[in-house]
């Protein structure tokens, strides 16, 4: 008879990737939306895998194998499990790959202007080949901030949201006192509009501040001012990079593990949230071409529910206007 050996796994987290388009109710944020029945139920019939991939790195496969864990993707993300009496060291951590598979993740997604342009650096001193990419966001439970909701208290892997900053461009997030903001133009003189007057009421979406700047090699010229160092564990088609450490960080409810080393019950679970796109509504005559109205103020692209005062606009029509080389609001045409 062949041997025979059991294990009995636990969860050690889950990794959640939220797009509001797919969530929100018109102008409700799906957060605030008040029926506890219409979010579990939205959330059961949420599938992010069109849309994303979210793949481990190739060390963190390895260090899996290791503790005889296990990855297992989901329609919310992932979910990562180790054997039960597995004992982990605080330093241990985890890396994730989050890259695009469909194209309505830029239609609808806010803060995707940005170029990510990759940039090969020789260094002749060290006879090197140094590769970046730019605007890359790096979320982690270490920098992580966390909010209470109806659901109770949310771990986000976004840091916290900044102030304006002269750098800012359209659709960036910024914290103006206790409100959240959203750009709906470049700097410098960007127009915003306040998402909720409480930013605390709101998740922390993946912004601007979550790109870590990017440290220069003696001797190297033409680095990028934030980004990614791209390497066999970070590939070309990053677009956001998860980095998760077991211990360490200052809030414990983000810590993979207890101060015993053993895998803590209830595991945390992770968000990464990606904040729709809003654009300023306008309803043109579909036989004369003629402007007929437009919404007062930018409104959110939503699957479910319809925050203007007309017809919703079709998939994928958001352009930007351009005023003296920069883009001065983003603009969804409905002809009806």
């Amino acid at each position: 008879m062949g041997e025979h050996v059991s294990r009995n796994y636990q969860r050690l987290f889950e990794i959640r990737l939220l797009h509001h388009y797919w969530l929100d109710e018109g102008q409700t944020v799906f957060d605030l939306i008040p029926e506890q029945g219409k979010r579990e139920a939205r959330l059961l019939n949420y599938d992010v895998r069109p849309l994303l991939t979210l793949r481990p790195t190739a060390t963190t496969e390895q260090v899996l194998k290791c503790l005889g864990g296990l990855y297992k993707s989901t329609a919310l993300g992932c979910i990562v499990a180790l054997p039960r009496t597995e004992t982990i060291s605080p330093d241990a951590s985890f890396e994730f790959v989050v890259t695009i598979r469909s194209q309505k993740f830029f239609d609808y997604t806010a803060f995707t202007l940005r170029p990510q342009k990759i940039h090969e650096l020789y260094h002749l001193t060290e006879n090197r080949l140094y590769r970046y990419k730019e605007n890359i966001p790096v979320v982690s439970n270490v920098t992580g901030v966390s909010r209470n909701t109806a659901a109770g208290k949310a771990l986000f892997l976004s840091s916290e949201i900044p102030s304006l900053e002269a750098e800012d461009q359209v659709e960036a997030f910024v914290r103006s006192g206790n409100a959240l903001l959203q750009l709906t133009s470049d700097q410098p003189g960007a127009g915003t509009q306040q998402l909720n007057a409480d930013a605390h009421k709101l998740p922390v979406f993946v912004h601007q501040g979550d790109i870590p700047p990017l440290a220069s090699p003696v001797g190297l010229t033409g680095v990028p001012k934030k980004g990614i160092a791209l390497s066999a564990d970070v590939p070309d088609d990053v677009f956001v990079f998860i980095r998760l450490v077991a211990g360490g960080a200052t809030d414990e409810d983000f810590n993979l593990i207890g101060v015993d080393g053993q895998i803590k019950t209830p595991h945390p679970v992770f968000q990464v949230r990606f904040k729709n796109r809003s654009t300023t509504w306008r309803y043109v005559n579909k036989n004369t071409g003629v402007l007929i109205s437009t919404e007062s103020t930018p409104l959110p692209l939503t699957r479910f529910g319809n925050p203007g005062t007309k017809q919703k606009p079709s998939e994928g029509a958001v352009r930007p206007v351009i005023v003296g080389g920069k883009i001065a609001q983003l603009v969804s045409d409905i002809f009806i």
